[in-house]
């Protein structure tokens, strides 16, 4: 019996490994989520303090306000570069138009050229052999053609005279010309910056000004061929040169914007250079050309006229010079024509009336530019100093050579024997 009673070590110990292994776990310590706060600032705001270091509170009402102004600005942006599109697809136009007329225009002088010359050769060849040989029928014939191609030839040449195709000719080549460079400077202004208000006004204006100058249409528009006076061609508004008329006093102490005192100087020196000397000049070769082509104008229509008078008297008992007379004044008639049209006298003319011009403007240009007082708003010193040496064909240096001679020359009260210009 005692054998029974003793107990297994084994079984004991597995007995109690289990029990022991029986162990709970402890209870995690529970864990509360808090609500999510609402942002102190929103993006707009964030932003703004990022970017300017402050932590002010915008009202949300002044954000509307300023992403509003911001679309209206957009939006303004966007009208303003249609509209300057616009004004250049009517400049593109306007160029391809002038340049069309322009050669339909110098047709017209070289045919009407070539056509009275050859009337009033044949009216002349015609007086000559009535009054060698024709009699009776034939006589009669002779006089009257050449009377009748006199008379046409003068008709045709008062109305060549008055019109002055070569003239007209040039006047397109040079509205061409003009049209093709403030396309450019349109073309240049979109894709430099974003364009304004005041650029799309500036440019049609610019436009109605080269209408105004260059006009197409012949009847109630034509541009005078023969005025009393010379004057230059002006194709640019007229406001652009009296905006700023009037010298601001101003410090120029410190150079700004590439400007200087001694810039300003060399400047008004080139201004007092090109009055003194190259729109001078032009005004004056403008003038003695305009008497040279009345003087034509009125010639070759008078021996015309002569010449049929006499042609009509041919085979009188004075025919003999009648003849004589009919004969020599076509063939100076011919060559007074010639000389007028053929040499393009009017195209000439038209060219010293453009150079004046230009060397007005330019003058204007400068004049504008010194006297804005805002020097800050005035473009660039160099960059204006650059622009103004390419169109008188000089460089920079040359530029300021030829300002320092004028100072020389006026200290010395003597005259600068030098031309601003060197392309004209």
């Amino acid at each position: 019996m005692a054998s029974l009673q003793v107990s297994n070590p084994l079984l004991s110990c597995s007995s109690s490994h289990i029990i022991n292994s029986a162990i709970s776990v402890p209870k995690l310590p529970r864990i509360r989520f808090s609500p999510l706060r609402k942002p102190r600032r929103d993006l707009a705001e964030e932003l703004k303090v990022r970017d300017y270091g402050y932590t002010k509170t915008v009202p949300a009402t002044r954000i509307q306000e300023e992403n509003d102004f911001d679309d209206f600005t957009a939006t303004n942006s966007t009208v303003v570069i249609a509209q300057l599109h616009a004004i250049l697809e009517a400049v593109a136009d306007r160029v391809e138009m002038h340049y069309n007329i322009g050669q339909q225009r110098d047709n017209w002088n070289k045919l009407l050229l070539n056509s009275i010359n050859m009337i009033t050769l044949t009216a002349a060849t015609m007086a000559g052999v009535g009054a060698t040989g024709g009699a009776g029928v034939s006589l009669l014939a002779l006089k009257l053609s050449s009377t009748l191609l006199f008379s046409a030839a003068t008709g045709m040449m008062v109305i060549v005279n008055k019109i002055q195709p070569s003239q007209l000719a040039e006047e397109q080549r040079n509205a061409t010309r003009l049209f093709k460079q403030l396309q450019g400077e349109i073309q240049t202004l979109l894709s430099l910056r974003v364009p304004g208000e005041e650029d799309v006004k500036d440019a049609m204006e610019k436009v109605l000004a080269l209408d105004q100058a260059y006009p197409l249409p012949l009847l109630g528009k034509m541009i005078e061929k023969f005025p009393k006076t010379f004057e230059p061609a002006v194709w640019w508004p007229l406001n652009q040169s009296q905006r700023n008329n009037k010298v601001y006093k101003r410090d120029m102490k410190m150079e700004r914007n590439g400007w200087s005192e001694d810039l300003e100087g060399e400047m008004r020196e080139i201004i007092q250079v090109l009055k003194r000397k190259d729109t001078d000049d032009y005004m004056r070769l403008g003038n003695l050309v305009l008497k040279i082509n009345k003087i034509l104008a009125i010639s070759g229509p008078l021996l015309t006229s002569i010449a049929a008078v006499g042609s009509a008297f041919v085979g009188s008992p004075h025919g003999s010079w009648a003849a004589v007379l009919a004969v020599a004044a076509g063939a100076l008639g011919t060559a007074v024509n010639t000389l007028e049209h053929g040499g393009q006298i009017g195209m000439v003319l038209e060219m010293y009336r453009n150079c004046a011009g230009f060397f007005t403007l330019l003058e204007e240009s400068i004049e504008s530019t010194l006297n804005e007082s805002d020097v800050e708003k005035r473009e660039n010193g160099g960059m204006f100093v650059q622009n103004v040496a390419l169109q008188l064909g000089r460089s920079t240096s040359q530029l300021r050579d030829l300002a320092e001679k004028s100072i020389y020359s006026r200290s010395n009260g003597g005259e600068i024997d030098e031309f601003a210009s060197k392309l004209f």
